[in-house]
Order: structure tokens, then C-alpha cells, then sequence
């Protein structure tokens, strides 16, 4: 899909969701320094798109399939749908949509989990754990993609994936998301690392595609790597740097 540059504004949204061609890609960026607009809206987007990514499912327990059966009749349904009567905006319901979107795939989690916890008592504690930690990684990520001065850049790695690094200096923390990552060896495990100085520092992990939060501060950090690292990780890097990607201006 190609833009005129009189709607560059409408590429917001597949910035933020890292799904735009090299050219589109570079022409937002240098048009992102100087729009405060598209800064928000991309940061709303990355946010959302940190949260909806880190959802994870769980199968439900036997008896909830026969308590939904038994009480499907006394749920009132939905009235019937209603076309809109004017156009709407595909680039303002984008953004009017982006925080909502955030905050329902918050809800819908905590749901999940409280309904878990109802039907498997003894699993309570465990699920409840699960989920304080999920939600303390996810507000961590959706800070970083959120700060004033969150800078964004783009990369490709050696094995074709396609990465992108959002960094705070204010928080001293880092967001890598890869796409297009390809599964790793058995016995191998894709390790993360923040360069200082040339010292390289171990700084996570990430098995496939998706969004984590950088380990370490990243306040004097000149490049984010990626090397194939035997499963477990390793105290410094041990094979040629699939990626080595400055996030200093």
C-alpha cells in the first residue's frame, strides 16, 4: 500500500504497528521530529500493540462449558446492528480507538484471570502471581512507549527479522519487538545485549516474535545486540552478532 505525501499523517498507525515498507517507513520518519500529533498517536499505537501482543490464553476448566450452557438463556442479546449515517474517519477512529483498545485488553485479562480463579481454587494463588507479573511487565513497556522522550529506530538482523527498539532516556529503559524472527535451534535461545562502551552486557531474552522489556539501564547505552546463544544464555556473547543496532542519535 503506497501514500501521497498530503496523508503522510495516516501512516501513524502502521508505524506504530511496524508494518510499513522501507520508503514509507523512512519518509514518516523524518516527518515524526516535527509532528507532535503523529509522536502521540504513534506512541498510542506501539502501546496497544505491546498490550494486545503479550496477551496470552488459557484453556478454560470442564464445568465452565456446562455453567455458560446452563445460563445462555437468561443473557439478553444484542440489538441489531445499525449502519453509521455518516462517514467516519479511518484515521481518527484509529486514534480515538488505540487507548480503549489498550485498556480493554487490560480488562478482558484481569477478567479472565478472576474467572479462572473461581473455577480452579487451588490454582488461585499461582494465576494470581501470573498475572500481577504480566501487568507489571506491560505497564513497564506501555512507559517506555509512552514517555516524552521516547526515540524510535528500526533494524533488520542477519537472519532477515525485522526489529525496532523504542528508548527513554528519562525511564533508562529500552522496548525491543521483533518480527519475522525465526525459530531458534534446539538447544539455542536468542539473547539480547546492551552495548557500553563495548562492553557488552546481557540484557534478556526473546524466543519469537513479539515484544519484551530490555534487562539493565539503558541511560549510557550505545547499540541493543542479538546473537543465537546456547539455551540458558551466556555471560558474553559467544557467536558473530546477528544484530548490532545504535540507539544514539
Amino acid at each position: 500500500m503506497k501514500h501521497h505525501a498530503t496523508d503522510v499523517h495516516d501512516l501513524a498507525a502502521a508505524y506504530g504497528l511496524n508494518a510499513l515498507d522501507t520508503e514509507e517507513r523512512e519518509e514518516f520518519a523524518a516527518h515524526l521530529p516535527g509532528c507532535e500529533t503523529c509522536r502521540q498517536d504513534t506512541a498510542d499505537f506501539e502501546a496497544t500493540a505491546a498490550r494486545l501482543a503479550a496477551a496470552a490464553a488459557q484453556a478454560p476448566p470442564a464445568a465452565m462449558k456446562q455453567w455458560t450452557m446452563a445460563t445462555i438463556d437468561g443473557v439478553r442479546q444484542l440489538p441489531p446492528r445499525v449502519p453509521a449515517t455518516s462517514p467516519v474517519s479511518f484515521r481518527g477512529l484509529l486514534r480515538r480507538k488505540a487507548v480503549p483498545l489498550a485498556l480493554a485488553a487490560s480488562l478482558a485479562a484481569a477478567a479472565s484471570f478472576a474467572g479462572l480463579a473461581a473455577w480452579q481454587n487451588q490454582e488461585n494463588r499461582e494465576l494470581e502471581q501470573q498475572a500481577r507479573q504480566s501487568e507489571q511487565r506491560l505497564d513497564a513497556v506501555t512507559t517506555v512507549l509512552a514517555a516524552p522522550d521516547a526515540r524510535t529506530v528500526h533494524g533488520r538482523a542477519g537472519n532477515g527479522a525485522l526489529t525496532t527498539v523504542v528508548a527513554s532516556d528519562r525511564q533508562n529503559r529500552a522496548v525491543f519487538t521483533a518480527t519475522g524472527l525465526p525459530a531458534p535451534a534446539q538447544g539455542k535461545t536468542y539473547q539480547l545485549w546492551l552495548d557500553h562502551g563495548g562492553t557488552m552486557s546481557p540484557a534478556g531474552f526473546i524466543s519469537q516474535d513479539g515484544t519484551v522489556l530490555l534487562d539493565g539501564n539503558t541511560a549510557d547505552a550505545r547499540a541493543v545486540g542479538l546473537t543465537l546463544e546456547p539455551a540458558g544464555g551466556s555471560p558474553q556473547p559467544t557467536t558473530n552478532p546477528l544484530l548490532l543496532m545504535s540507539i544514539r542519535a
